[in-house]
């Protein structure tokens, strides 16, 4: 078992000085730890609330080139996205799969002048017609390599489209398929890199948050228990995303602000003819904005996006009702025979792209490419400060190199290892699809478990569930009542290694249950009690992280407590019932005959 919080805190109490501080644990900081730590330097990465929960976990779950960056002529990021799209889908295997995309053409040659004026830096939106679709698929094709790992792009002309995709809206005149890839999880991609990486000089610490920098160095709070003190360092990295200039607000008293986000949000639908209706393929469409949106399966239920609105600040985003309506609206532009009902939007999630500042009128102009920005020693920090600015989800592992190299060079160091085709968690020594159900015969036999069971751990946990397999061995695993497809070994093993310190850690980045609609209020109370006991938690503190996890889905993504009761009716039945005492949580009971 790996150390606990209390343990990896006091550490790093007495440690008192690294040679680098990482602030921001989202992918592009955890990047940067894992790459600074392979390289044999001390390191230490603190996020304020938990890893991987502002924008890192709200992503479109693709891991893409990006298609439309080049009609901003940003080819050059067009190319390192592709390439580390491929070393994610060979490092990443169990999290990171080949996703067929759609793209329906409504007329051959429009879109021409305005890729022009996009081109030329003049901005401009509206619809991609066949010609210009082609010469961006081509380059497309060229940029990802014959060693791509996925086919190059194919045409559909307008009967074979409406013949595959009977459901897409009549007018088109055909279409363009093309491969990307999409990602299931990636809160625990995170939270993967963060355990490969972690040694004696690299320990990453989550709920710490830095309030202050002194001479002595950064002031840290405990976020659970609201502890301060002192740790200083050589440098410090800032890598808090869209929260950069507020945190270098703490770091520096003339700090320039760097930051102009936009917010993203996104829709995960329960319905079943939409859900067939996009069968295996992802439809990439521009709306009657020339917003590009899109709609694929994830999970057994179908996502939906996005949204691009500038934002004054991160905190406190959320997916509004205008712009879910907003979502809706173009699904039903693209198919207009299927209706989606209130009800069936289970799920909301929204988050702040970090974009560079930017006077561009048009938000989806602005650059999605990164740079690493060293704060001017004028502007008051006691600490050399390098910023993370911009980036795209696909290429944190670029980014995180890359400021790794400008923090070696500071140092005084030189690089020792590089990452490019390092397996990442439980993407090593994944099994091949000749071999996948060996392995699993093999799990299920170690392990006690049904091979089906077996086979939906592998989905999760890539290959380091076997480490679970021997802590079973043999015995099996109990499943949950409120969540027969999970086990309360699982749930252990996910909280005794994967550092969940609070209820919402657990339910909506450790677990994808908000995503597959296996979210209910059952599901919460049962998690609440398990984790309860893990981290003994008496009954007061138990109601107060049900209390808070509530709050959040109400607040956050459009999930009402009233909502998961139902949801606790419609898929238990019977078979559940309530025991609740005056000053705790129901814990559902199974119902004795």
């Amino acid at each position: 078992m790996a150390q606990d919080r209390t343990q990896r805190l006091d550490a790093l109490r007495r440690k008192r000085r690294a040679q680098v501080l990482v602030v921001g644990g989202g992918i592009n900081g955890i990047s940067t730890f894992r790459e600074l730590a392979l390289n044999g330097v001390d390191v230490v990465l603190v996020e304020r609330g938990d890893f991987m929960s502002g924008a890192s976990s709200a992503p479109s779950r693709m891991i893409h080139g990006g298609l439309r960056y080049m009609e901003n002529g940003e080819f050059a990021l067009v190319r390192e996205s592709l390439r580390e799209r491929n070393l994610l889908l060979a490092n990443a295997p169990h999290l990171v799969s080949p996703l067929p995309t759609l793209i329906p053409v409504a007329d051959r040659f429009s879109g021409l002048l305005a890729a022009a004026r996009r081109f030329l830096g003049g901005g401009g939106t509206g619809a991609r017609g066949a010609l210009i679709i082609k010469l961006g698929l081509s380059l497309y094709d060229l940029y990802a390599g014959r060693d791509s790992g996925v086919p190059r792009h194919t045409f559909f002309g307008g009967r074979e489209t409406r013949r595959r995709w009977p459901a897409l809206r009549s007018d088109i005149v055909g279409s363009a398929l093309y491969y990307d890839a999409r990602i299931s999880h990636p809160e625990r991609l995170g939270i993967e890199l963060i355990l490969d990486s972690e040694q004696a000089s690299a320990q990453a610490l989550n709920h710490l948050g830095v309030v202050g920098l002194e001479r002595g160095g950064a002031v840290l709070e405990d976020g659970l228990t609201g502890e301060r003190f002192t740790l200083d360092a050589d440098i410090i990295v800032n890598a808090t995303g869209a929260w950069i200039d507020l945190t270098n607000a703490g770091l520096a008293g003339k700090a320039p602000r760097l930051i102009g986000g936009t917010k993203g949000s996104h829709l995960v639908i329960a319905n079943r003819r939409l859900y067939e209706a996009l069968g295996e393929t992802m439809i990439y469409f521009a709306n009657r904005e020339g917003r590009v949106c899109i709609l694929f399966r994830h999970l057994g239920q179908v996502l939906a996006g996005s949204t691009d609105i500038s934002v004054e600040t991160p905190d406190g985003v959320r997916c509004e009702s205008d712009e879910a309506a907003y979502i809706l609206a173009s699904v039903a532009e693209v198919f207009p025979g299927i209706a989606i009902a209130e009800d069936e939007v289970i799920y909301r999630f929204s988050g702040v792209r970090p974009l560079p500042r930017s006077d561009r009128s048009l938000n989806a102009n602005i650059s999605r490419d990164h740079s690493c920005e060293w704060l001017d020693p004028d502007a008051g920090a006691v600490r050399p400060v390098l910023n993370l600015v911009g980036g795209k989800w696909t290429t944190f592992r670029a980014f995180g190199a890359a400021a790794t190299d400008l923090v070696l060079a500071k140092l005084g160091l030189s690089r020792q290892a590089t990452t490019e085709h390092s397996a990442i968690g439980g993407g090593r020594d994944y099994p091949t699809s000749e071999g996948r159900q060996a392995w699993i015969a093999r799990l299920a036999s170690a392990a006690g478990l049904a091979r089906e069971a077996a086979e939906r751990l592998l989905a999760r946990y890539g290959t380091r569930i076997d480490e679970l397999g021997y802590r079973l061995a043999g015995r099996g695993d109990e499943a949950l009542i409120s969540l027969p497809a999970h086990g309360r070994g699982e749930i252990a093993w996910i909280l005794d290694e994967e550092r969940a310190e609070t209820l919402a850690d657990l339910v909506l980045r450790r677990l994808t249950i908000a995503f597959t609609g296996e979210l209910s209020h059952a599901s919460v109370i049962e998690l609440s009690q398990i984790m309860a006991a893990a981290r003994g938690w008496d009954k007061r503190r138990r109601a107060a992280e049900c209390a808070a996890l509530f709050d959040e889905l109400n607040d956050n993504h459009g999930v009402s407590e009233a909502m998961l009761r139902r949801r606790d009716a419609d898929q238990k039945g019977s078979d559940v019932r309530f025991e609740e005492g005056p000053h705790e949580p129901a814990v559902p009971q199974r119902q004795v005959s």
